[in-house]
C-alpha cells in the first residue's frame, strides 16, 4: 500500500487497489441501511472510519501538515466535495440500484476533463474526446426506470448526477492541489472536512424510526465503510506516485464500475436492453479516459480558489 516511490509501478498498484476496494464497498454499501441502519448513521461511521488512515498518513509524513491559508482552502475544498458526495450517494443508494447508480457516477471524469480544459489548460487526444462523447451518450440511457416511471426514477438519477458532479470537480481540484501541498495533508482535510459534516448527518436522522444497533448495524457499516476509507488512502499514495490525469480517470470510472458488475453478479439482475446499452457505453467511455496518454503541460499552473 505504501511502495517505495523508487518502483515506477507504485502508482499503479495503489491505484488498483482503490478500484478493488472501492468496487466492493459500492456494491455493498446499500447493506446497512437494508438492515435498519439509517444511511445518515452510515455517514456517521465512514467519516470516523477515516481517522485510522489519515493517522497512518501523518505518521508516514512525520507528522508534518501544510497549513497555509491556500493549503487549508486546497484542502477544504477536497474534503467538502468529497464528504458532500459521499452524503449524498448514502442517500442514492436507499433508492436506486447500484448497478446503475455507479456508473452514472463513473463519468465524473467528464466533469473533471472539462474543467482541466477549460482552466488549466490540459488536452485530451482522440481517444479522450471519443470517450467523453461515449459518456455524454450514456447519462440519458439511465432515465428510465423498468417501474414506476419518471418519478421513481429521478429519486436516484438526479442524487447520482449530483454525486457525479461533486465527485468531478472533487477531482479537479486534488490534482490542482498536488501542485502546492503534500498527499498526506491533502487526506487529513478529507478526514477533518467529513468529521465537521458528522453533525448535520446526525441531525438529518429520523429517530422516531426503530435504530438497529446490533452486528448487522454500525458494525456491518465500519465493516464496509473501512473499504471506502483504506481505498481513499491508496488513493492518496496514486496520486502521489502517478500522473493525476491518467489515476484520477482510472480509479473514478474503474471503482464504479467494478460495483456494477459485483452486483450485477451478486443480485443476478438483467436489467433492460436500454441500461445495457448504457453500461457498455459507460464501461468503454471510461475505459478510454483511463488509457488516454498523458497530454499535460507540465508547466500549467492550477487554478486557485
Amino acid at each position: 500500500m505504501t511502495a517505495s516511490s523508487s518502483s515506477g509501478r507504485a502508482w499503479l498498484f495503489n491505484a488498483l487497489a482503490t478500484v478493488v476496494l472501492w468496487g466492493i464497498w459500492g456494491a455493498f454499501s446499500g447493506l446497512s441501511s437494508e438492515h435498519g441502519f439509517p444511511e445518515t448513521l452510515v455517514y456517521c461511521v465512514w467519516a470516523l472510519t477515516m481517522i485510522p488512515p489519515a493517522l497512518v498518513v501523518l505518521a508516514q509524513s512525520g507528522w508534518k501538515l501544510d497549513r497555509s491559508p491556500r493549503a487549508i482552502a486546497y484542502g477544504a475544498a477536497v474534503g467538502l466535495l468529497g464528504a458532500g458526495g459521499q452524503m449524498v450517494l448514502f442517500y442514492a443508494v436507499t433508492r436506486g440500484p447500484a448497478y446503475l447508480i455507479f456508473p452514472i457516477i463513473s463519468l465524473s471524469p467528464v466533469v473533471t476533463i472539462a474543467l482541466s480544459f477549460l482552466f488549466m489548460g490540459e488536452r485530451t487526444g482522440k481517444l479522450g474526446i471519443l470517450g467523453i462523447v461515449l459518456a455524454l451518450m450514456a447519462l440519458p440511457t439511465f432515465d428510465f426506470a423498468p417501474t414506476g416511471g419518471a418519478a421513481e426514477s429521478a429519486s436516484w438519477l438526479i442524487p447520482a448526477l449530483v454525486v457525479m458532479a461533486c465527485w468531478g470537480v472533487q477531482a479537479y481540484f486534488m490534482k490542482s492541489a498536488n501542485h502546492i501541498m503534500s498527499a498526506e495533508s491533502i487526506f487529513f482535510y478529507m478526514m477533518l472536512t467529513g468529521l465537521l459534516l458528522m453533525p448535520v448527518a446526525y441531525a438529518m436522522t429520523d429517530f422516531s424510526k426503530p435504530i438497529n444497533l446490533g452486528a448487522d448495524g454500525p458494525w456491518l457499516a465500519a465493516a464496509i465503510q473501512v473499504l471506502n476509507a483504506i481505498g481513499a488512502l491508496t488513493l492518496v499514495f496514486a496520486f502521489r506516485y502517478g500522473k493525476a490525469i491518467i489515476v484520477a480517470p482510472l480509479t473514478n470510472a474503474g471503482a464504479p464500475l467494478a460495483t456494477a458488475l459485483i452486483s450485477l453478479a451478486i443480485l443476478g439482475v438483467v436489467p433492460g436492453t436500454l441500461k445495457i446499452i448504457g453500461i457498455i457505453l459507460a464501461l468503454t467511455a471510461s475505459l478510454l479516459l483511463a488509457i488516454e496518454p498523458d497530454t499535460v503541460d507540465a508547466s500549467a499552473e492550477p487554478v486557485t480558489i
